[in-house]
């Protein structure tokens, strides 16, 4: 990736990483080629020949070497680049005033070394690694000095940074912090799905690693099943039940531990500082200019036991850096509660009750839940012939349907409070947006078949940060009118008319699919 332009810097600008990294990357291109050598090792040991070996290590040290050698950057000219590859050469450029994230990451042995990671984020859409603008790696002091001459000389200087992975020293203005980490907060750990994936990843990983050793074609299946047949069905299940939620809530508690270890929140500078993890330390920082707004979300598991979860909406971070918005790990509501008071600097947003969105929400909630569970139920009773335990799920589903509709119904609300824009909706995963209406760069108002029998649309406020909209979902057309025109008029006016035949109130064309402002 190259953008175009001329680059006025002379070739003796170039400068390389730190010379630490020569122990880096042999070491990070030989865990590549594992599953190589590991193969020359059987064969080399079969064959009796032990040169193989040898060589199958030498190659990914001196991969590592070369990586080394031919990587290269410069700032010069207002721009950053960087150089690498031996046999195709790659340059990535980027002017400085594209620059809006300097992240710094350290993995655990870049932090015993002393070393960072910089990676330059210019809001490009490319998620190859390839079009990273990263320099691994440079020492701590030197990647710091490197991060606030890009911000600096950034228009972006000023509004936030996302930095991981380096021990920060305290700002000398800093004020106490509005947050801090509490281990008891790993109990909401085992009610969020981080244990079922670390679960399932090492439960694919470890069977892929005995195929590969040949551990599963020594296993007897008929001794197995012998010893299996003699087990009472229903004590197995549970006995299989009891041991995965024992492991996956083990393993959640520790990723949450891992990865939350001494979360602190303050402000200070004009800018949110967080920082946390145990074996990878992160710090983000995030400007008050940048900051549109907050999530509060609580799936279902956090919000039965009265925990949740809070993000920022951030201008210039996309879905991909989701991780650098975190504010508030699965905590406590009345935590998550106030720490979303302290960062918006208003407790309407949090606190504000929400206009419900009438008996056609209502409705339709009910009947797109109902619709589907009873064509299962009848598939089932169809079934019912054949087994008795098909009843079980022919009961369950409209049953289940039916909760999920009315806690859906329940959700459902918006409101316009102190400068900010408030949706929430959802069951499984209830969440509740709240963005600044000087963050609104748009409205998108959709309107199904459906909804619009039913008199509803769906009213979208667009902006740069986060999931880049927040959605108000099968709202009244009078209520979708009356909240983009009060939360920005300039903005909606031009785009409204007036009915006579209905006292010359406002009204949204949506006699589209879909209208957009």
């Amino acid at each position: 990736m190259t953008d175009g332009g001329p680059v006025p810097a002379a070739p003796d600008d170039w400068q390389r990483l730190d010379p630490r990294m020569l122990l880096v990357h042999p070491v990070r291109e030989t865990v590549r080629f594992l599953p190589v050598l590991l193969g020359l090792l059987v064969a080399g040991t079969a064959s009796g020949a032990r040169g193989w070996q040898l060589l199958g290590v030498l190659v990914p040290v001196a991969l590592g070497l070369l990586r080394y050698l031919t990587t290269s950057y410069r700032i010069s000219g207002g721009r950053v680049e960087l150089r690498r590859g031996l046999l195709e050469r790659h340059v990535l450029s980027t002017p400085v005033d594209r620059v809006r994230t300097v992240d710094l990451t350290a993995p655990p042995v870049h932090r015993l070394l002393g070393l960072v990671t910089v990676r330059v984020g210019t809001g490009t859409a490319s998620t190859s690694e390839d079009e990273q603008l990263d320099l691994d790696g440079l020492p701590v002091e030197r990647a710091r000095r490197l991060r606030e001459e890009l911000l600096r000389a950034s228009p972006a200087a000023g509004t936030g940074t996302a930095t991981d992975g380096y021990d920060g020293a305290p700002d000398a203005g800093a004020r106490p912090p509005v947050l801090t980490f509490d281990p008891a907060w790993a109990r909401f750990a085992p009610l969020t799905s981080t244990g079922v994936v670390i679960t399932a990843g090492l439960l694919g990983g470890g069977a892929q690693l005995l195929d590969a050793l040949g551990g599963l074609r020594r296993l007897d299946a008929s001794s197995w099943a012998d010893r299996a047949a003699g087990v009472p069905v229903l004590l197995a299940g549970a006995g299989a039940l009891l041991a995965l939620a024992v492991s996956t809530s083990v393993l959640a508690v520790g990723g949450y531990l891992v990865a939350n270890w001494g979360f602190t929140l303050g402000h200070h500078d004009r800018s949110w500082h967080l920082r946390r993890g145990l074996l990878t330390t992160r710090e983000t920082s995030l400007d008050d200019a940048r900051l549109a707004g907050v999530t509060l979300g609580e799936p279902l598991g956090l919000r039965a036991t009265g925990g949740g979860r809070l993000a920022a909406i951030v201008t210039g971070l996309g879905d991909g850096q989701e991780s650098s918005s975190v504010l508030v790990p699965p905590a406590p509501r009345p935590v998550v509660e106030a720490t979303a008071r302290a960062v918006l600097g208003a407790a309407g947003p949090v606190d504000v009750p929400l206009r419900r969105h009438g008996p056609a929400a209502t409705r339709r909630r009910w009947t797109r839940a109902l619709g589907p569970a009873l064509l299962v139920a009848a598939a089932c009773l169809a079934l019912a012939t054949r087994s008795t335990w098909w009843l079980l799920p022919a009961l369950a589903a409209p049953l289940v349907a039916g909760a999920l509709a009315a806690d859906r119904a329940r959700s459902l609300g918006h409101a316009l409070s102190e400068g900010y824009v408030v949706s929430r909706s959802g069951s499984l995963y209830r969440r509740r947006d709240v963005l600044s209406v000087g963050a609104v760069i748009g409205w998108n108002v959709r309107a199904t078949w459906f909804q619009r029998r039913a008199g509803l649309v769906t009213l979208v406020a667009t902006t740069a940060g986060g999931r880049q909209s927040v959605a108000v979902l099968d709202v009244p057309v009078a209520d979708a009118v009356a909240l983009a025109a009060r939360a920005t008029p300039d903005l909606v006016e031009p785009f409204l008319y007036d009915r006579p035949a209905t006292g010359r109130s406002a009204q949204w064309p949506t006699s589209t699919p879909s209208s957009r402002t």
